[in-house]
């Protein structure tokens, strides 16, 4: 017997290790030990991956959870879980299509009058690398679904966050900004050759962007906006990757993959912590890579650029603004309808669709 002793304790270090070693390279559990009970917290793409699991642990915190899914049979599923689970009942799901502004407008509107509150506001959903498409309101699929619909969303909860400060606005970005370009002259891809990586990282350098214009706007209101990057999870939005599809990948790269790569519990760590961390409170306009705060790329701290894109995004999604547009992706709003500006027009635009609020 005793001579299995020493393999049997080799092996359980080595494993012990690997997981120690998992935990330090992606970050580990979030250090917050706070409590939310009686704060509203809605997150969108909530009813699988990083965002299950987020809601999951902030209903276990006490919080009354609002689960936004395109999908409600999986939504309704999802919330039905997490109630058994945590033996809280305010758990509930909601319809929320981000690849339709008619779809926000109608979450929101229902948020703004069914809600006493917001206390925190998660934009957690997104789609990574698909093929070539567009919303219902003619965006690029990733800049509508990751950038444009969040921006939205936000802009028409915001005065719900102001009345329930001080209050929390976390967008979900990814390292893929520091990559990211955003190109002016053809934002939606209408005219050149359409490459879902670079489609991808100019949406999660927008929210980069948008987070730290926001948090400019939003300053001495009580809410804040950080960004953040929660690491390589494993969950469905990289099923355009194909990074398992080989054999190659699969065998010889899975024991690396188990290090890089953490579940999606482990991946809504960083949400968690920017949510409730009370050490977090009046910080704003940051980007954490995990649970650490960085810097941002450097095309994500230009000011000008930032504001260039809070002008066109407010004009595409027909909230109030007034500037100059010579890009072919700007688009006129016709009541909440936008409609295609020609590809070599320039043309000054105002649009008194509604308010938009800001500080």
């Amino acid at each position: 017997m005793r001579k299995f002793i020493l393999p049997v304790s080799v092996f359980g270090t080595v494993i012990g290790g690997a997981v120690l070693l998992k935990d330090y390279i992606t970050g580990g559990p979030c250090p917050s030990k706070a409590k939310i009970p009686g704060k509203t917290v809605v997150i969108t793409g909530a009813n699988t991956g990083i965002g299950k699991e987020t809601a999951q642990e902030l209903a276990k915190r006490g919080g009354r959870i609002i689960m936004a899914c395109r999908d409600m049979e999986k939504c309704e599923a999802a919330a039905r879980e997490i109630r058994g689970s945590t033996l809280n009942p305010h758990v509930y799901a909601r319809h929320l299509n981000l690849a339709s502004m008619k779809s926000i407008r109608s979450f929101a509107k229902k948020i703004n009058e069914e809600e006493k509150r917001v206390d925190v506001l998660i934009n957690n959903a997104a789609v990574m690398r698909c093929p070539p498409g567009k919303t219902e309101d003619g965006f690029d699929m990733q800049l509508g679904v990751n950038y444009l619909g969040h921006f939205l969303l936000t802009n028409l909860l915001l005065d719900k966050l102001k009345d329930s400060s001080p209050s929390r606005v976390i967008n979900l970005s990814s390292l893929a900004h520091i990559i990211g370009e955003i190109d002016f002259t053809d934002l939606n891809w209408d005219r050149k050759k359409f490459d879902t990586k670079k489609a991808y990282c100019q949406s999660k350098l927008a929210i980069v962007l948008f987070t730290r214009e926001l948090a400019r706007r939003l300053e001495g209101t009580g809410v804040t906006v950080n960004a953040l990057h929660p690491g390589v999870v494993a969950t469905e939005l990289g099923r355009h990757t194909g990074i398992h599809q080989s054999q190659f990948s699969s065998s010889v790269l899975s024991p690396f993959f188990y290090l890089l790569i953490k579940s999606p519990k482990l991946g809504a760590q960083p949400s968690i912590y920017l949510a409730i961390a009370e050490e977090l409170e009046g910080v704003t306009g940051r980007y954490f890579d995990v649970l650490t705060e960085k810097e941002p790329a450097p095309r994500a701290l230009d000011q000008e650029v930032a504001v260039k894109l809070w002008d066109i995004s407010a004009s595409l999604v027909g909230l109030e603004t007034t500037l100059s547009v010579p890009v072919s992706s700007a688009y006129v709003t016709k009541e909440t309808h936008p409609q295609p500006v020609a590809a070599d027009s320039t043309q000054t635009q105002t649009h008194p669709v509604e308010t938009m609020t800001t500080a």
